[in-house]
């Protein structure tokens, strides 16, 4: 190793006696943050010496140096990173002192990598933002900023890296300091130190510098190992996610998970916030026997003195000091998928320990990052931040994120590829949230149906523009009717005459298009009726997310499968010449994509048959499904 190490079981030790800090650098590209890591490494003596020696093989083939080690090649382990000199990927790196343990991340500082910057700041506790002296602040530094204060950091360290470059200059550095102070007034810092230093020679980075006699502050490795950022969990009102009921016979039934805030002793009264059920705590269990009070932090399972429904998911929470509880709620969002938000569509939100269907019902603004500017928009696209409105599929406990990390925080998740699409952070619930209830109808669905004598279903056909479905759901509809069944056709071309006039043909607009139509045929659910619906409903999660409006049973996906070059031939309304001239703009099929159904109840092809022949087959799966019966 760089410098004698200590026993294996010595160090052990150590580092549990010790407190850690999670923080982060970031900065412009080339300020100097991987180096600066580096130099935190080499100055606490953690590199070995295998390492020191590749360091010195790899500084001669990529470092940027000169003859010198290049540090920076200690965190820019990606060898794209490497031959591009950049930081691409969030790097995590351990390191330690006599005083405290460190969990540092490298962040991206170019913009197209905003995602994985705020991965990195979603976990710590302080930010080093790196200033380059010659530059100054820069607008990717208010950039950075403004993520870090957005995911809650407020404890920032000014880092005037390459001061030697500016001749340790005292003037450079009071005016970068003031000018960052007087941006960073709206960003709710609490703590902002600034400190000169060069990353590259180390000056003022664990050891001051004589070349700066005018600076009276801490080096960068002194305030890291004094700055307390750690927020007191056990002192905020308390707060129990349900990870898990544990039943292991009937004896037992206990609520496992880990106390996000607050302290529990047994006897406290308890209720559970989204349902207002309550009781009081019986047992803290654990492995190593039940405890006499649980604080922040702590994993546990919690008994209660009543049997109370409580499911995973649900928060536990002192009677007087309750979450918010609403299925509406307005928050930050950090867009993290290359394919676009489009307001309408049907997410999964995971908070805490629940998970529920959610959708971005509203796009208040977006942020430029850069700016701090809001600014109008309809959609999001990757690394992009707006504030929202979102609605859960069922009532939601949480509290703002300035209050609690934990129970303000969550995912939304791509309910198709079950990837990750973006970070929220919740600002407030919305009143009317509270206020709107379910009005419970003394006629319900079934009953509706029962007058009709019939089942209620949607029949959705969707396929390219001039695929014949209007054609064919029309001879459906006459069918039915000559069976006696009530029916109502809803077409694409119709609602846009009055209930969607509004919209246009963007992709957001299409989605909005879809989920108002949804909505409507769910309402003739409702009353009874075999609602028709032929939309060429282009994305796949559209058509999902009606499907998911009604029981399984109550959806039929038709897809009229029409070859694209058989549609442009018919070209009944003359829109694919049109749109092969470049004339209509998000023409589907042309300029804008069809995602082909995969789990479609009925595929038509129409070239193999008439409209007779197709709609009797239509007619057939729903005899198939106990939809109708024939005489």
């Amino acid at each position: 190793m760089h410098a004698p190490a200590a026993s294996s079981a010595a160090l052990a030790d150590a580092v549990a006696q010790k407190t850690l800090l999670r923080f982060i650098t970031c900065g412009s590209v080339d300020d100097g943050k991987s180096t600066l890591i580096g130099r935190l490494l080499y100055d606490t003596k953690l590199i070995f010496d295998d390492q020191l020696a590749a360091l010195e093989k790899d500084s001669k083939k990529y470092g940027t140096t000169g003859p010198a080690i290049d540090l920076a090649l200690l965190v820019d382990g990606l060898e794209a990173e490497r031959e591009q000199g950049i930081t691409i990927d969030v790097a995590y790196r351990y390191f330690a002192t006599d005083k405290r343990t460190f969990i540092v991340a490298d962040t991206p500082g170019h913009e197209q990598y905003t995602r994985n910057m705020a991965t990195g700041a979603s976990t710590a506790g302080l930010a080093v933002i790196l200033v380059d002296a010659r530059k100054g602040v820069l607008t990717q530094t208010k950039r950075h900023s403004f993520i870090c204060s957005l995911l809650g950091i407020r404890h920032v360290v000014v880092a005037v890296n390459k001061i030697d470059l500016m001749d340790y200059s005292h003037r450079v550095f009071a005016d970068i300091e003031v000018s960052y102070r007087e941006f960073a007034k709206k960003l709710g810092f609490e703590s902002i130190t600034p400190i000169p230093m060069s990353a590259l020679t180390g000056a003022n980075v664990s050891a001051p510098s004589p070349d700066l006699p005018w600076y009276r502050g801490p080096t960068l490795l002194e305030h890291l190992e004094q700055v307390d950022v750690d927020a007191d969990l056990s002192a905020q009102p308390m707060r129990f996610p349900v990870q898990w009921v544990n039943r292991p016979n009937l004896d037992f039934r206990g609520f496992a998970g880990t106390l996000a805030s607050g302290t529990v002793r047994p006897g406290d009264p308890i209720v559970v916030a989204a349902s207002g059920k309550s009781s009081t705590v019986a047992r803290i269990v654990t492995m190593d026997g039940d405890l006499d009070a649980a604080h922040a932090g702590d994993s546990v399972t919690i008994t209660l003195a009543d049997e109370v429904d409580i499911a995973r998911g649900d928060v536990l929470a002192h009677p007087t000091a309750r979450p918010e509880v609403a299925n509406q709620f307005t928050a930050n969002l950090i867009w993290m998928e290359e394919e676009r938000l489009f307001p309408g569509r049907s997410y999964l939100l995971k908070c805490g320990t629940r998970t529920t269907p959610a959708t971005v019902t509203g796009l208040k603004h977006k942020i430029d990052v850069n700016t701090l500017d809001e600014l109008a928009a309809k959609t999001l696209g990757l690394n992009e931040i707006a504030e929202v409105n979102i609605e859960t599929g069922a009532p939601l406990a949480f509290d703002a994120y300035a209050d609690n990390h934990d129970t303000g925080a969550f995912i939304l998740i791509d309910r198709e590829t079950n990837a990750t699409a973006a970070a929220g952070m919740i600002l407030h619930g919305l009143r009317r949230a509270t206020n709107i209830h379910h009005h419970a109808s003394l006629v319900d669905r079934s009953a509706r149906a029962r007058l009709k004598r019939q089942k209620p279903a949607i029949l959705w056909f969707t396929g390219l523009s001039g695929s014949g479905k209007s054609t064919i759901a029309n001879v459906v509809e006459q069918k039915l009717a000559v069976m006696g069944q009530h029916t109502m056709l809803l077409d694409g071309d119709n609602v846009r005459h009055g209930l969607n006039k509004d919209l246009g043909f963007t992709d957001a607009d299409r989605v909005e298009n879809i989920r108002r139509v949804g909505e409507v045929a769910k309402l003739f659910v409702d009353a009874g009726t075999i609602v028709i619906c032929c939309f060429i409903s282009p994305f796949e999660a559209e058509r999902s997310l009606v499907r998911g409006l009604v029981d399984e049973s109550e959806f039929v996906e038709i897809f009229v499968d029409t070859p694209l070059e058989t549609c442009i031939a018919r070209d009944p309304k003359g829109l694919y010449r049109r749109a092969l001239a470049g004339e209509i703009p998000n023409f589907t099929g042309v300029s804008s994509p069809y995602e082909r159904p995969e789990d479609a109840e009925l595929v038509l092809e129409t070239p193999t048959g008439t409209a007779e022949e197709l709609a009797e087959r239509v007619i057939e799966i729903l005899v198939a499904k106990g939809l109708i019966e024939r005489d």
